[in-house]
Order: structure tokens, then sequence, then C-alpha cells
């Protein structure tokens, strides 16, 4: 790729300015005392100094300073896609170096944003390696102990094969949760917008976790009375979705006898806002920025007492998100969570439409 020559004479000006002006000063004396050359050829010559001097100055710059500084950006592969590489080669240092300033500091950033991106990477494939291999290990032992001659016995024959198909069915659920969030990252899922009551939704999701939360003394409850549909505008299936995993994730940390409340808000004049409030364990605050993030769990030691993929709270930001609306969550150790999310309130002429959901 040939390189632009950019121009610049305020080096050779400058120093042709000050030989010209020390050597008149230099030779005054000799015209004033020992010469009886005219003043006017005395300020000819001095003006030839100026630019003789400018011209081998900038005659040197061009091809020697050039060639140097076009050899350095020749030489360094790096500036190949940069905005650095794309622009005219300078013999202005200062220009030149505010340049090579610019591209340190930009390649500093991008180092340091791939370190952190490294470290991700690192701690994402030691999050999904434990796990997949916590099932993995599960069925394969629990197979070489029939295969060992444990199948003869009827009684641990069922009750291996059981344990073993729940370790299939854990994998199987990791495994598609991935799926989801990949399409959701790369925008192959497609969302099947359309009009349906929030409060319809909310009621049939409670219904499904009655059970789970009966087992945990758990009380579902709305935070008052909705007598009327309310009409918001998304993919119903996938808000239910983020209203399961949600309602779920209480259930699962919050304390015995407590509750898990659900609220519906206006927020602005085309936006709603549902929270999903416990009063269960809470979360710490350094764990707060790191709570969507994939496999991202604050037990550290690994334990599954409760259970689930370690992926429940990214589908959720990814389905909120693809719905360009926000997902918020507050949290006070020892006292209860709550997440909150936005959506997009259908117009009113969509309430009498044959095609809404509810």
């Amino acid at each position: 790729m040939s390189v632009k020559f950019k121009k610049t004479y305020k080096f050779a000006l400058k120093a042709s300015l000050y030989i010209m002006l020390y050597g008149f000063v230099l030779v005054m004396p000799l015209v004033i005392y020992f010469t009886t050359v005219s003043w006017w050829l005395y300020i000819v010559h001095s003006i030839l100094v100026f630019f003789i001097s400018f011209f081998i100055i900038q005659y040197r710059v061009e091809h020697f300073i050039y060639r140097r500084v076009k050899k350095i950006y020749d030489n360094v592969s790096l500036l190949e896609h940069t905005e650095l590489r794309s622009k005219a080669v300078t013999t202005d240092m200062q220009t030149l170096t505010e340049e090579i300033e610019k591209f340190a500091t930009n390649k500093k950033i991008e180092i340091e944003s791939l370190q952190v991106r490294e470290e991700y990477r690192r701690d994402y494939l030691g999050n999904i390696s434990h796990e997949l291999k916590t099932p993995l290990y599960t069925i394969q032992s629990y197979l070489e102990t029939l295969q060992d001659g444990a199948i003869d016995d009827l009684d641990i024959r069922d009750q291996y094969l059981e344990r073993a198909m729940q370790g299939v069915d854990r994998l199987t659920f990791i495994i598609k949760d991935l799926d989801m969030i990949s399409k959701l990252e790369t925008g192959a899922l497609h969302l099947e917008v359309g009009v349906f009551d929030i409060v319809a939704c909310i009621q049939e999701v409670f219904y499904f976790l009655e059970y789970k939360a009966k087992q945990r003394h758990i009380t579902l409850m709305f935070d008052m009375s909705y007598d009327m549909p309310i009409y918001v505008k998304g993919d119903r299936d996938r808000i239910s979705q983020v209203l399961t995993n949600l309602v779920s994730n209480s259930i699962k940390y919050g304390k015995d006898k407590g509750t898990t409340e659900v609220s519906i808000e206006d927020l602005v004049q085309n936006k709603m806002i549902i929270r999903v409030t416990d009063n269960g364990e809470g979360i710490k605050k350094e764990h707060i920025p790191r709570l969507f993030e994939r496999f991202y769990r604050i037990d550290k030691t690994g334990s599954r007492q409760v259970g689930g993929s370690g992926l429940g709270l990214s589908i959720v930001k990814h389905i909120v998100e693809a719905h360009e609306e926000h997902i918020y969550v507050e949290s006070s150790y020892g006292y209860g969570s709550e997440f909150s999310f936005t959506l997009e309130k259908a117009p009113l002429d969509a309430y009498a439409d044959p095609l809404a959901t509810d």
C-alpha cells in the first residue's frame, strides 16, 4: 500500500529564518567597519541566504527524516488497519508525535479490553466445563456400576437408570439454554411480538410454580388485586419464560415461609414495569454487576442444592434486551431482592384486536 506524503514547511522556515538572522547579525560589523558594500546588497545577500537555507533544509527533511519516518510506518505492521496507517505521512514531528501517542493510547485500551475478554473466556470455559462434567460423571458412574454387575439387581438397576436419566435431562437442559442464548445473541431467535394480558401471564406462572413454592412454604402473590387485564406488547412465550425464571429464582433463594410478590406499575407514558420482589437471603453488592453472566454463581463452592443450569438470569437479560427493554436489580443482603423489567404498553386500539392474545 502506497503511503501519502504530507509536506510541512514550518521546520525549514524557522531554521532558515534563524540562519538568516544570525548571519545578518554576525556579518553586520564586517559590512560596517571593513567593507564598502552597500546596504541593499547586504539585505539581498541575507534574503538569498534565507531561501537557499530553506530549500536545502526542506530537501534534507523530505529525503532524510521522511525516509526514516516512512520506514517506521512501513515496518509497524499493526498500523495496516488503523486510522494512523490511512493518513498521510508527515514530517511535522509534533503532529507525528500526537498521532503516535493517540495510536499507543488506543492500543493500550484495546489490549486491556482483550485481557478482560481473555479472563472472561477462561472463566466461561471453566464454568461450562464444570456444568457439563458434573452430570456426565454422574451418568458415567451409574452406568459403570450397572455394567459391573449391579444390573442384575432390579431395584438397583431401576434406581440407577432413573438417576442417569436425571443427569441426561440436566445436560439437555443446559444445552437448550445455551442454544437459546446463542440464538438471542445472534438474532437468530425470532420473537413473535403481539399483544397479551400480562396479568394472566403472571397468574399462569404462579400456577406452574405453585407446587415448587409450597415445598419451600413460600407464598406467591400480587401486590394488589388486578381485576382488569393489563395489555402489553411483546412475545408472550418469552416474557412468560422471563417471569418463570425470576419467580423460580426467588423461590430457590427465598426463606422458609417467605413471599414472592409481583407488581405491575406505570413507568412512563408508553412503558410498564414488572417487579418481582422477595424477602429471601438477598445478594451482596459485589455480586450484582455479574449476576447476568453465564454460569455465574454467588456460591463459589459449586453447590448444586438449588439446581438449575446457571443460565437463567443470562437468558432473562437476553430476552428482555431482545425486546429492546431494560432489566434492573436491587438487593439488600439479608433482606431480599427485587428484579424488574420494562415492557411496552399496548396501543389502546390493540385491545379490541381479535388477534391479540390474553
